[in-house]
């Protein structure tokens, strides 16, 4: 890192020079010895916007996203009523969030059982990739597909060069092990092994299969076994286009600390043990693992069941959307990396896998402005009183993180600064096509 000066005009950077090289005459934010930072760019997030906006909405998130520095988001097809399996229901939540949107944000299509035939019109409506599950979604109305649908579909995706994101857990049945554990339903053990690693590594397997027959994009969303790493290492060597995430609380918790009952810990795949969490964190300095994204899943605070403590009934989700940043920096700087890593894994990288490494992600003449600036050293405590999702319930409630976002600039207008955010609504919603923008001012 060094001083410079980020030269903003019309909402993109113009050009990156020395302090010595700023005209004179010119206005000047002097911001002292803060970090300049990348916007961050979180590619997995349930906004659930419209129909379940009890839980979160696009105003709440995106006003989140913007305390915690992240510029571009995507939005998955599930938990909204309807869900985004259509084109139609893609432009109901594209109306949803006009005048909502204080980032820019970007919409996911669904693959279920069923629907490949709406693949070409929300392709042609702008979604930026389609998400599925090889299990249950958690809702009724995204069912998991089958191996038979994925074939049906991956052809599609592949003419059109379109990312499959995978929700990779498969329950081949063979893991007795998997459905013994119900009678202690408060036990964090228990739940852990109801979801097996092996289910992970059997579906990316199969993933990576149908990758290598159909040369269709696969992504593996939320990747929280590192022993799939070498059956990714192994692909990606042989030129297969298989991208990998994982997420905030896969790198910051571990299972031996979760206390039995405590359902704010309670996602899907689970967060492991330390040991594989290490594993996780050299995955992604080879490069093996892509990038960070946070998968902000969350719901009211009945469904997380806490007085019950039952991580069998308890809705499966964390609430993350602005504490990624901070959450990755604490772990990050204590294993030696840098904040030029992190701007990779959470900006530039994400940005290149949604089609926007023109302009999104990186501090670069002719990008858009999207700036954070970061106090690096400074810390605080998370606390309901800071957090800016609808609901407040979160695993990192009452943790001391590293790294405190002061602004957040969208194309060169401050969207948030110190606890305050900009009375106008300045987002807009990306369509994938051309990589043009819907204003939804």
């Amino acid at each position: 890192m060094k001083a410079c000066a980020v030269w903003i005009s019309n909402g993109r950077i113009q050009n990156v020079v020395s302090l010595s090289d700023v005209p004179a005459g010119v206005h000047v934010e002097d911001l002292g010895d803060s970090v300049i930072f990348p916007g961050l760019v979180d590619s997995h997030v349930h906004i659930n916007e419209p129909g379940r906006t009890e839980w979160e909405g696009f105003i709440t998130a995106t006003r989140a996203a913007a305390a915690g520095g992240i510029t571009t988001l995507v939005d998955m097809p599930l938990n909204s009523t309807p869900v985004t399996t259509t084109a139609r229901a893609l432009n109901e939540k594209l109306s949803a969030a006009r005048d909502k949107l204080w980032v820019d944000c970007g919409f996911y299509g669904g693959f279920v059982p069923g629907n490949s035939h709406d693949f070409e019109p929300l392709i042609k409506a702008g979604v930026l990739g389609f998400k599925a599950f090889l299990i249950h979604s958690g809702i009724d109305d995204f069912p998991n597909v089958t191996e038979a649908d994925l074939r049906e579909g991956m052809p599609i995706l592949a003419k059109h060069n379109i990312p499959l994101l995978v929700h990779a857990e498969l329950d081949c049945g063979q893991n007795k092990s998997a459905h013994s554990h119900a009678a202690d339903a408060r036990s964090y053990q228990g739940f852990l092994s109801s979801r097996p690693a092996v289910w992970e590594m059997d579906a990316i397997r199969l993933m990576i299969d149908l990758c290598r027959e159909y040369t269709s994009p696969v992504h593996i969303v939320h990747l929280s076994s590192a022993d799939a790493v070498p059956l990714i290492r192994e692909a990606k060597a042989q030129g297969l286009p298989l991208t990998v995430e994982t997420c905030p609380h896969y790198l910051t918790f571990s299972s031996e600390e979760i206390a039995d009952g405590d359902t704010r810990f309670k996602c899907t795949p689970p967060i492991r043990e330390k040991e594989n969490q290490e594993r996780l964190w050299q995955a992604l300095e080879a490069g093996v693992i892509d990038f960070i994204v946070s998968d902000h899943s969350p719901c009211t605070p009945e469904l997380k069941l806490l007085e019950q403590g039952d991580f069998q009934a308890a809705w499966g989700g964390i609430a993350s959307l602005q504490f990624g940043l901070p959450a990755v920096w604490t772990e990050a700087r204590q294993r030696g990396y840098s904040l030029n890593d992190i701007a990779r894994w959470m900006s530039g990288r994400p940005a290149e896998f949604l089609g926007l490494g023109n302009r999104k992600g990186s501090i670069a003449k002719g990008f858009d402005a999207d700036l954070v600036i970061l106090d690096s050293d400074a810390n605080f405590t998370v606390d309901p009183s800071n957090t800016y999702h609808k609901n407040k319930v979160t695993p990192y409630q009452g943790k001391t993180l590293q790294g405190v976002v002061r602004k957040t600039y969208l194309k060169g207008q401050l969207i948030y600064d110190q606890d305050d955010f900009s009375h106008v609504s300045h987002g807009k919603s990306l369509i994938r096509e051309t990589q043009r923008e819907e204003s939804t001012s």
